[in-house]
């Protein structure tokens, strides 16, 4: 299995003072022999596949937990009544029924992967909502402000439970192997979130311990959805290990692009308040490549965000002093460089799939996701 840590080829380039950059940064043109693919049908099909499994799996919890949880997913609002919420961008169920078809399987062999990742993935969501203190996600408020931070607990309780009892109950020797890799990888996104959470009461955080906790925090679960599916097929473990190794840079791709939304991202768009990340004193990608830049930007954003960890919390600043500690950053490189960060990771997870022996149409639809992950609004 990947190691829950930042392996990239050369390792992490050191920041330096760079120009402006883009909100979401673009990715190298597709073969020109390469058949265009439909991502958004790729997305849908997995969300289609996927949803009636993960509504029958929720349809067990216990009152009131399978209405709060109906409530997180965006199938009812907060009175309970039927809604057609916002379920997310669905890329972790498309990995993992897409890599099904790695083993020429059919997709709906990788649907119980999809449905346990996608338990573990609102899982995560459910617990770091309360722990950032996040009101918002998917353009409404999140559960905790809606049902209270004790539901929000336990329900996330109940989803990692419900992840494990949907793979054991195939009963085979890869729905086994798949729970392992699954337990592995949520392991290390607990890790990361633990590490999240003291980086917020640091000054300073390295770019390598950065890349190391995001590596955890998203890369591990997308490396499992990128395997799962394969391995419910039949995969042996070098094949699992190296599409692991595919959706593991594609996490680090992924949260680059969420660093920089989470800073210049449009809240239309993300369904979050404006410089999120900024409010909950993140060390993310951006702000830890800033501060390691040096030069005068560097050092006066290392200032403002000292002295912004002796204040009494952040909700006191003003739009117009969060847009500043903005600029600074970008003036110190740090959006470029989270931006050059992504395309880098997004040529890494390529490359990998190289090593496996895939149909072509397969490996094209894996190149597909990659670029929707690294070129998107939300």
């Amino acid at each position: 299995m990947m190691p829950a840590q930042a392996g990239a080829a050369g390792g992490p380039r050191t920041p330096g003072t760079a120009t402006r950059g883009e909100t979401v940064p673009t990715v190298p043109p597709a073969p020109k022999n390469a058949e265009a693919v439909d991502v958004t049908a790729l997305l849908e099909r997995g969300r289609t596949l996927a949803t009636p499994v993960l509504r029958a799996a929720v349809d067990r919890l216990a009152p009131p937990m399978d209405t709060v949880a109906a409530y997180h997913f965006g199938w009812i609002d907060a009175q309970g009544r039927p809604a057609e919420g916002d379920g997310g961008k669905a890329v972790r169920p498309a990995l993992a029924v897409l890599s099904a078809e790695v083993m020429s399987a059919a997709p709906e062999t990788g649907v119980p992967g999809a449905v346990a990742v996608e338990l573990i993935h609102n899982f995560s969501l459910l617990h770091d909502d309360l722990m950032d203190g996040d009101e918002q996600r998917r353009h409404r408020d999140t559960v905790w402000k809606v049902h209270g931070p004790a539901q929000a607990i336990l329900v996330g309780d109940a989803l990692f439970a419900l992840a494990n009892e949907v793979l054991l109950e195939l009963g085979t020797v890869e729905a086994g192997r798949a729970t392992r890799r699954l337990t592995t990888a949520t392991r290390a996104l607990i890790d990361g979130q633990a590490q999240d959470i003291s980086y917020e009461h640091r000054d300073r955080v390295s770019v390598e311990e950065c890349l190391e906790m995001e590596g955890n925090k998203t890369g591990a679960l997308l490396a499992c959805a990128s395997s799962i599916g394969a391995v419910l097929g039949g995969a042996d473990d070098r094949t699992a290990d190296t599409l692991e190794k595919y959706g593991y840079h594609l996490g680090l791709a992924f949260q680059a692009v969420d660093d920089l939304l989470g800073i210049w991202g449009d809240p239309v768009s993300t369904g979050k308040q404006t410089w999120s990340d900024l409010r909950q004193r993140k060390k993310s990608l951006p702000v830890v490549a800033a501060l390691a830049a040096g030069g005068s930007a560097s050092e006066r954003l290392g200032e403002i965000l000292a002295a912004d960890a002796k204040s009494s919390g952040a909700e006191s600043f003003s739009e117009e002093e969060f847009a500043a500690r903005a600029a600074l950053i970008e003036e110190a490189g740090g959006r470029e460089w989270t931006a050059d960060e992504a395309r880098r990771q997004h040529t890494i997870a390529i490359e990998a799939l190289d090593a496996v022996d895939m149909p072509d149409r397969v490996r094209e639809q894996f190149t597909a996701l990659a670029d929707f992950v690294v070129v998107r609004k939300r």
